[in-house]
Parts: C-alpha cells; structure tokens; sequence
C-alpha cells in the first residue's frame, strides 16, 4: 500500500462576494485521490487506476473556479434544497403557496438559480481508520430561493481505502420546508470519449414517466420492454436514439428509476456501471427510493476542462433522490422536513477494477 498524506488543503479561488473556495485533496492508502472544493461541495477529480495501473481522473470538471461559477451543468455539486424539478416553480405547504424562479422552463431546478451547489460551505477535515473525511457545512436562511425556513445542513464526505466516497446528509430546519439533497457528479470511467459503451445496470422495475417539460405524470412506468430497462447489463448507447416518448421527452435518459428496495430508507445497491476497456467499475449504494439517470444529453461542447471538450454525452450521472416534484405529488414519499425532525440519507459511491 502506498503511505500517503490523507488530506491537503490549497487556495483554488475567490469569488465576488470575498469569500475563499479551498480545494481539498483526499487521498487513500491505494494510491487514488478525489479533490472537492467548498464552493458546492464539488468533487472536481477522482484518480483512479486502471487494470494496468494508470491513473486517471474518472469525473468531469474544471480547471478554475470560473466556470463553476457559471450557471451550467452541476458539474460534481451537491444539490439544494430541492434536487430535480419543481412544476411550475411553486408549490403548496401546510396552506401556504411559495413562489421560486424558474430556471428549467417553466420549471424550479436543482434549488433554484443559487442552489446549494453555488453556496461557499465551512469545512473541517479530519480522518479514521476508514479514510480520510471532508465535513461541510451551510446554513440556508428563511427565504433563500424562495424556500421557507432556516435550514441547517451537514455534509460529510469520507473517502475510504476501498476506494469509495460515502456521502451522508444531515439537515434540521426551524419551518416546515421541502429537503431532496443529492450528488450531481458526472462520471466518465474511461476517463476520455463518450459513455456510449459503459455497460449500465440499474436495479429497478420502474421509471418515473414524465411529460415534455420533464415533471411524472401518471403511474409508475414498467421498464420491461421498453428502452429503460437495465435490468441487466447493456451499453447506455444501445436504446438511447430510440423512438420511444419518453426518450423523446428526456432528450436520451433523464429520468429517476424507482429502486428495487426492501424497506424504504434501506441502503441498497442501486445501480452499477462497467467500463471494459478500464476495467473500471462504478456502484452506487443508496438509501435514497430513487435514482436519476441522466445520459449528458445537453452537453453540447461548449464547455471544457482538464483539457477535455465536453461533447454530448461524454459523461453520466446517477443522481440518488426522491421523485421529481414530490411537493407537488402526494402519492410520492414525503420530502417535508418539520421542526425537531432530522433529514438523514446516505449514498455510497464505490470504484472498482478487475
């Protein structure tokens, strides 16, 4: 095993406003290192090896702070308060209508257009015999984004010797209040190219069907026959150009897949992705009911980074969450957190070679 330093700190930038983005550098007795910044909680690189042994850095990113800065693709950010979309950027709580901006259409993304991925956390490193750790911080007062309550949230990122992030949420509010947390990294396990070829499979029997601004409608969808089902291992490219609505409807997958879970809140193994060429492999564990796979649709090569243009669908993500507009739906679970109650969800998300 390789000794290494488990945590270092450098000055990545500065933004307007005066406040300082670090850049923090994990690395575990493997030899792999995963850097995240302050500014969103961004992981801006993960190293890993290949079954050869060389490096490379598996996630889609920037070089600087600027372009992070921007609004764009959530390039490895957690997302706030409300991951996914919200019809019509509104919705009803305990008798009262909250208006947000639309930023999707007519549509609330990811929290809005000053989401949690564009908010400067605190952080403490610290490190145990699992890994090194990354703790962040971010209070989101009363009103922000049009959200209501003072929402206080807590992230921890540990970056273990078996290769895995493991990412747990915590957040309490003084206000009833909407929480759907997630992680919007954008893997490439290749490292370059598209991710046509990475063999997906996503444990679940069910999709989320939505309509052409992308918000569910009707019941859940079987996957069987259809597109969507990854049941079993096959290219992401294989069914993407389809002529099916709801490829239509998500401009390739953009959709969130119903886990296959026991129990609710269960972690569970939700999805697993291989690179043949790497022999990388991705796992993603989730206490989460589901998870948004999302195929890059809308990179269209006018951003780059790491020395990388970023082509349509040179990366994907699987963004572990409640349903899309779960306010606004009832048959869905609940994502109204209430005063003197704790938000509370863990995902892993595990590399691998062979």
């Amino acid at each position: 095993m390789t000794t290494t330093t488990p945590i270092t700190q450098k000055l990545f930038g500065t933004i307007a406003a005066g406040e300082v983005v670090n850049e923090y550098t994990l690395t575990n007795k493997r030899g792999s290192s995963v850097k995240i910044i302050n500014l969103g909680g961004i992981i801006t690189e993960w190293h890993m090896r290949d079954k050869n042994g060389a490096l490379a850095d598996v996630v889609l990113g920037f070089d600087t702070l600027e372009p992070y800065l921007d609004i764009g693709p959530y390039f490895g950010a957690l997302i706030g308060r409300v991951g996914n979309r919200i019809a019509n950027a509104q919705f009803t709580l305990d008798g009262e209508t909250y208006s947000l901006t639309a930023n999707n259409g007519s549509n609330n993304l990811h929290g809005g257009p000053i989401g949690f991925d564009k908010k400067v956390w605190s952080a403490i490193t610290a490190d145990d015999a699992n890994g090194p750790i990354l703790k962040l911080h971010l209070l989101s007062e009363d009103g922000d984004q049009g959200f209501p309550g003072n929402l206080d949230v807590t992230v921890t990122y540990q970056f273990t010797h078996d290769d895995e992030i493991i990412v747990d949420y915590f957040a309490t509010t003084d206000k009833a209040t909407p929480v759907n947390l997630t992680q919007h990294t954008y893997f490439n396990l290749a490292g370059k190219g598209d991710i046509l070829n990475h063999q997906m499979q996503i444990f679940a029997d069910h999709i989320n069907a939505v309509n052409e601004v992308q918000i569910p409608v009707g019941a859940p969808m079987p996957v069987a026959n259809t597109p969507f089902d990854f049941r079993n291992p096959r290219p992401i490219g294989e069914l993407i150009n389809t002529e099916h609505e709801q490829i239509k409807n998500g401009f390739g997958y953009d959709h969130n897949f119903l886990i296959n879970q026991k129990t609710y809140k269960e972690l569970t193994l939700a999805a697993r992705v291989e690179e043949a060429t790497s022999g990388r492999a991705l796992e993603v564990f989730t206490e989460e009911p589901g998870v948004q796979f999302y195929s890059g649709n809308f990179l269209d090569g006018t951003l780059a980074g790491k020395g990388i243009t970023y082509q349509k669908r040179t990366g994907f993500c699987l963004e572990p969450q409640h349903a899309p507009d779960s306010i606004n739906q009832s048959q869905f679970p609940s994502i109204v957190l209430r005063p003197g109650e704790e938000y509370k969800t863990r995902t892993i998300f595990k590399l691998s070679v062979s």
